[in-house]
């Protein structure tokens, strides 16, 4: 498994943060954001990939 991609996780989820708060998605697969640059976090949304690698 790459390090630049997402955590693909069969559904439905909870996922408890850091702060205590739980968020929970009833879909069948999820992709977990493992970069931290995903404004929608946990959940990614693809934001890992308009970063340009130097």
């Amino acid at each position: 498994m790459g390090t630049d991609g997402p955590l693909l996780v069969e559904g439905p989820v909870d996922i408890v943060m850091e702060d205590g708060t739980t968020v929970t998605s009833d879909r069948f697969c999820v992709a977990l954001c493992t970069c931290r640059r995903s404004r929608r976090f946990p959940w990614c949304d693809t934001s890992h990939r308009r970063r340009v690698r130097e």
